[in-house]
């Protein structure tokens, strides 16, 4: 098998691991790859490297494709998600000052938190968020929308600085991926208050993305990392592996943070406010239980309708979310395909049996915090 050389970009953050053990672990050696990790400093920066060309592939955040093939933001260029990395895996929570306010709200209450923070008294609240086309800002729009007069200022921040900004006083709240809602945690700065997954149960945080055309230009390379991509993921669902997962994302070339920052976010054991006790939350992160990898359209259309896309922007969007080149890719090694590359979103309230080649597919819980379903079809 001839070797090909990938450069694929990352942000440092705990849901990259797929790529990082694909790497480490010789998942993508074993596919005839050598996986050059590059690391990127914001998520403008990512998708401006990947859109010129310095880049194969990238990690980005779930909506980034759908909003380039909508034609917004950044510079033109035609992205399509060959699967999913991540499924949820984010945290919001606020500063010492407004959690006193809040000292009566359960951690994962969404609707007693939304409530909470729409009465307090003063300023519009000044939320962190990573980027503008990310799942962590369409949650916000999504769950703050249940109280339309409330007023929040949204503020970009690059993960690995959100610590920071809570501690200038540049943002009163935020929603990141692990480990940096940890971070502030650990620094004193701030308290977390929920998951992502409190709003969408089974939101897509990040995508395995890549140009269209170099997608048709290098098949088989694009095979070979998506095979070696998934079973990386399969490696990290698997508990017994979790505690050698920290140990490689921890290091300097890769997270470049202490062992007991990574920890929580996959073993789903979360430290809420300094000096308490983890709290066990379900779900939390996942990288391959329940078709967690399998780029569903519907998940596309969701995005692509809370971006403001019309009809058309909609199909769009489905289209650059690859189910075909998953099941192409992915069924000769075995893996088990749904049966629909749609699904009534939010529709889930409990893990579900489905459809699927193999028969043996199981969905996790997919339902949204206010109850509300969405068909796209």
């Amino acid at each position: 098998m001839s070797r090909i050389v990938l450069n694929c970009g990352y942000v440092p953050l705990v849901d990259c691991a797929p790529l990082v053990i694909a790497k480490e672990l010789g998942f993508a050696e074993e596919k005839g790859l050598a996986l050059n990790l590059v690391r990127q400093p914001s998520w403008s920066a990512l998708r401006d490297m990947l859109a010129l060309g310095h880049l194969d592939a990238a990690q980005m955040l779930a909506p980034m494709p759908v909003a380039l093939s909508m034609g917004l933001g950044g510079l033109p260029a035609a992205v399509d998600t060959l699967m999913v990395l991540s499924v949820n895996g984010t945290v919001f929570g606020v500063s010492n000052t407004v959690a006193k306010d809040l000292s009566g709200v359960a951690f994962g209450d969404a609707q007693a938190l939304v409530s909470a923070l729409a009465t307090r008294a003063g300023r519009p609240l000044r939320i962190g968020v990573p980027f503008h086309y990310s799942m962590h800002r369409l949650l916000l729009s999504y769950w703050s929308a249940t109280h339309p007069a409330w007023q929040i200022e949204e503020i970009t921040v690059p993960p690995p600085r959100m610590a920071d900004a809570v501690e200038s006083g540049l943002v009163d709240a935020f929603w990141v991926g692990e480990p940096w809602g940890s971070v502030a945690v650990q620094q004193g700065v701030g308290q977390l208050m929920m998951a992502g997954r409190d709003v969408w149960q089974f939101a897509p945080e990040k995508v395995l993305a890549a140009r269209h055309d170099w997608i048709e230009q290098n098949q088989d390379a694009a095979r070979r990392l998506m095979q070696a991509v998934y079973q990386a993921a399969a490696w990290l669902d698997a508990p017994k592996n979790k505690p050698l997962a920290v140990e490689i994302l921890a290091r300097s070339e890769h997270l470049s943070v202490s062992h007991d920052l990574i920890d929580p976010a996959l073993t789903g054991h979360l430290v809420t406010r300094p000096d308490s006790k983890p709290k066990a939350v379900e779900r939390f992160l996942q990288f391959h239980k329940h078709a967690a990898s399998f780029p569903w359209r519907s998940q596309a259309a969701w995005i692509a309708h809370h971006l403001g896309a019309d009809a058309t922007g909609i199909e769009k969007a489905k289209a650059c979310f690859r189910s075909d080149l998953y099941r192409q890719n992915l069924s000769e090694i075995g893996v088990d395909m749904p049966g629909a590359s749609e699904k009534h979103e939010g529709a889930m309230r409990f893990e579900t049996a489905v459809a699927s080649t193999r028969g043996h597919m199981i969905l996790a819980p997919d339902a949204f915090f206010d109850g509300r379903t969405f068909d796209f079809s």
